[in-house]
């Protein structure tokens, strides 16, 4: 899905009980433990923290947010990410491995990281583009909400073109409805 400018975002803040922080050295076991716990499709290796984010390290605590409880337990994750590495002005942001633990989703913990990822991808970027599924619906609703579309290209794709239709019937959303039609 893609965003092409940073006009009129969403602006939302976090429920009470939870807080915004942003990465903190030593949290590349945090990321990979709750990621775990909150992705049901996608297998998390040990490695994946460093093949991910290694070689821009240095950018972490500016980019990656965890959301915590009061009593410090992360339940959530953002990163507002590069789309190619190294970067060059004005590339497309990555909004990247957002995930909120089932035990706090449905709470409008992943709008208040869309907003703070989004100011913060506002600053260095002319867009911004993530991946997604069919499979997360909810996911979907949140990024359209927030101005994210599909990828034209897409269209020509018989099989991607379905699972669309299929987030669409589940999700009645009215930008989806546009670009379907």
């Amino acid at each position: 899905m893609v965003r092409d400018s940073f006009d009129d975002v969403p602006q939302h803040e976090l429920p009470a009980g939870y807080q915004l922080r942003p990465y903190r050295d030593g949290d590349d076991a945090t990321w990979i433990s709750s990621q775990r716990a909150a992705e049901p499709f996608i297998q998390i290796t040990d490695t994946l923290f460093e093949s991910e984010y290694g070689t821009q390290r240095h950018e972490l605590s500016d980019r990656m947010w965890f959301v915590e409880t009061e009593s410090n337990e992360p339940v959530a994750s953002i990163t507002a990410w590069f789309e190619n590495e190294p970067p060059t002005p004005q590339d497309l942001g990555r909004i990247h491995w957002v995930f909120v633990h089932p035990d706090h989703q449905r709470r409008g913990i992943s709008k208040a990281m869309m907003t703070a990822a989004m100011q913060r991808l506002a600053r260095s970027h002319s867009g911004a583009i993530l991946g997604t599924s069919s499979g997360r619906p909810w996911a979907v609703k949140v990024y359209l909400d927030f101005g994210f579309h599909p990828l034209a290209t897409q269209r020509k794709e018989p099989e991607v073109l379905a699972a669309w239709r299929y987030v669409q019937s589940l999700l009645h959303h009215p930008a989806l409805e546009k670009w379907l039609s």
